[in-house]
């Protein structure tokens, strides 16, 4: 199972993200993006979507996407891992406290059990060092009362 996901760098919270069965492709990132926009109630303007350099974000599909949205996209240097600090300290983050602790019989039940994980523990419970040891739901609310008028990043 592969997992796309869609972070505010501002708040840390996972803003959208989506699961496939095949190997990652640009429909993912696609919808990971979507699901995105929508939690953001659709006004993104000004948004810039950073990622690195896997083939599902670099593809003519994608950008197309990315560009009906409104979204500028930004890419990380090929063999630069700190471009993409925030993205993969989330992952990690994911295989340390649900995946490596699990054993699932079925995607579906990973699917439901991941969801879960980023909707109520991750954004709304777990302390975050980048934003003051809040969680991401809280800084939003302390930060910007309209969460709509937040940036989203990969």
């Amino acid at each position: 199972m592969f997992l796309a996901t869609v972070e505010d760098l501002c708040s840390r919270r996972m803003v959208g993200f989506a699961t496939s069965d095949r190997y990652p492709t640009a429909e993912l990132a696609k919808a990971a993006i979507n699901t995105a926009v929508a939690v953001r109630g659709g006004d993104i303007a000004g948004v810039i979507f950073h990622s690195d350099n896997r083939t599902q974000y670099t593809s003519g599909e994608f950008a197309k996407a990315c560009g009906r949205l409104g979204i500028t996209r930004s890419t990380g240097r090929t063999g630069n891992a700190l471009d993409n600090a925030a993205a993969e300290s989330f992952f990690s983050t994911l295989q340390h406290e649900l995946i490596s602790q699990r054993a699932w019989t079925t995607k579906a039940q990973a699917r439901q059990e991941i969801t879960q994980w980023v909707h109520t523990w991750y954004n709304q419970h777990r302390l975050h060092s980048a934003i003051g040891m809040v969680p991401p739901i809280e800084y939003e609310q302390a930060h910007n009362p309209d969460p709509h008028k937040q940036p989203l990043h990969d």
